[in-house]
């Protein structure tokens, strides 16, 4: 188990094979920050599936308005959704993809990140200056090397629960 400094900015994410625990950067990118923060307190990013898995790259969640295998979960869509909230502004900063960071997913407009964000599973420098870096894995990376690959995957993973570490 990892030591967390700053439980306010540390996010807990189970996963079946069990917890992966994110630093969040709130230095680097406040405003990504405070959103994983809220959607977490708000329960949105529970029974979230992993919709992009792919070996080597990444693993991406977060599509709480399409993803939720709980509310009108269609696999098809996941992955194109975002929250009800408005989208964010790039935070780009020099804080490279490394194994384990977070990362902000958008379309090709680089305000347009909401609430998907993707675990990098390598050193993903090519990726550097053009998604928003906004946490990092310091404990758990191997319950995320155990997620379930595809575009989809046929059975997805999904994320148990996600809670701000200051409120578990």
């Amino acid at each position: 188990m990892a030591e967390i400094k700053d439980p306010e900015n540390t996010i807990l994410m189970e996963l079946k094979t069990g917890t992966v625990t994110i630093e969040l950067l709130p230095d680097v990118a406040p405003g990504h920050c405070a959103r994983m923060k809220e959607l977490a307190r708000a329960g949105a990013y529970d029974n979230v599936v992993f919709h992009r898995v792919i070996e080597g790259f990444m693993a991406q969640t977060g599509d709480v308005a399409n993803g939720n295998t709980e509310k009108e979960f269609d696999l098809r869509r996941a992955g194109t959704g975002g929250s009800d909230l408005p989208d964010l502004k790039a935070e780009f900063s020099g804080v490279p993809h490394d194994r384990g960071t977070l990362g902000a997913a958008r379309s090709q407009n680089p305000d347009s990140a909401n609430s998907q964000f993707f675990i990098n599973f390598g050193d993903n420098h090519f990726l550097n200056r053009q998604y928003t870096v906004y946490g990092r894995v310091i404990a758990g990376m191997d319950h995320v090397d155990a997620i379930t690959r595809g575009e989809p995957p046929a059975n997805p993973d999904k994320m148990i629960s996600v809670k701000v570490a200051a409120d578990a």
